[in-house]
């Protein structure tokens, strides 16, 4: 393949996406937008694990390092969002304990 072909294909690929996450998000009720985006920020581990590869390459520049750093920062930060927000949802649905009456 081509290099120009290759990159119509990757920004034809990109756009799909766009066009799809915006049309599966936009049809979610509100009510379940908080859950629904705490447990797809937790598949950033995934991303995690592909900005340590990048991070720990043998041949790399400088750039490459930072590049790869700042991708595990923030990665990092949406895995422990998600939970966060996970945690703080799943704490609405508890029952509260009752006062006894004295």
């Amino acid at each position: 393949m081509s290099h120009g072909l290759l990159l119509t294909f990757e920004v034809t690929i990109l756009v799909l996406a766009i066009f799809l996450g915006f049309e599966v998000i936009s049809k979610v009720p509100t009510l379940l937008h908080t859950p629904l985006m705490s447990g797809t920020n937790a598949i950033h581990g995934i991303v995690i694990v592909g900005a340590m590869l990048v991070a720990g390459l043998d041949h790399k520049d400088t750039l490459t390092s930072v590049i790869g750093l700042v991708a595990v920062v923030l990665a990092s930060a949406n895995v422990v969002g998600g939970f966060v927000v996970t945690d703080r949802m799943l704490e609405m649905f508890k029952k509260r304990e009752k006062k006894p009456d004295t």
